[in-house]
């Protein structure tokens, strides 16, 4: 059993939201966390192999002309695959860089099993009252330091691996939970909001 505080988090910038309509990653930013402390990272742009749109060049500030000299995405990937290894995965709204990850290495004839965890979604069950489940907007509402910067992969990465930790921390002292495991963090992910004292409760009782 692998606790949650042991975990790569990532973070995908891309010409758009969808794989399957051939968007394709243009950065990517991940952490490693290794018991509850930050010892990695991983940053690099890659070249696409097409143009970014104006938009995305504004949200993102990644620009055509950065991307131009950038490695291309299976050289990226690849690297990126050594890097990640076996270790759990964290985003923020998984379900987005899981798409883009799986889609980025099945180009590349590899697969993705490493388990996937969603920090938004575990936000939503820990912290109820926030005004909102936004990245930026839970690193304001747990007042994390950062240095103003969103929409770039890395700081992003860093970003949720701090919330990840906060998580852990907050569970550990609202529901006297010490350890999670990251496979208790994952059907945290699935409840309904009502249900995370009793969930919690139903886990003390399976480890006492």
């Amino acid at each position: 059993m692998h606790n949650a505080n042991t975990v790569i988090v990532l973070d995908f910038e891309t010409t758009g939201l969808s794989p399957e309509m051939g968007d394709r990653a243009i950065e990517i930013g991940a952490v490693l966390i290794e018991d509850g402390v930050i010892t990695d990272r991983f940053q690099r742009l890659m070249n696409p192999g097409k143009r970014v749109n104006s938009f995305i060049e504004n949200y993102t500030g990644i620009t055509n002309d950065m991307l131009q000299d950038a490695p291309p995405v299976a050289e990226v990937m690849q690297e990126f695959a050594g890097f990640m290894g076996g270790y759990n995965l964290v985003a923020h709204n998984a379900s987005f860089d899981q798409r883009f990850l799986r889609a980025e290495l099945k180009r590349l004839r590899r697969s993705c099993d490493n388990p996937f965890s969603c920090s938004m979604l575990a936000s939503r069950r820990i912290y109820q009252t926030a005004p909102n489940h936004t990245l930026s907007g839970l690193v304001d509402y747990k007042k994390i330091p950062t240095d103003g910067i969103f929409h770039r992969a890395l700081a992003d990465a860093e970003m949720t691996a701090k919330l990840w930790l906060a998580l852990l921390e907050d569970i550990a002292h609202m529901y006297k939970v010490p350890a999670c495991t990251f496979n208790v963090m994952q059907q945290l992910t699935t409840i309904p909001k009502r249900s995370v004292p009793s969930f919690f409760q139903k886990i003390l009782l399976k480890t006492c």
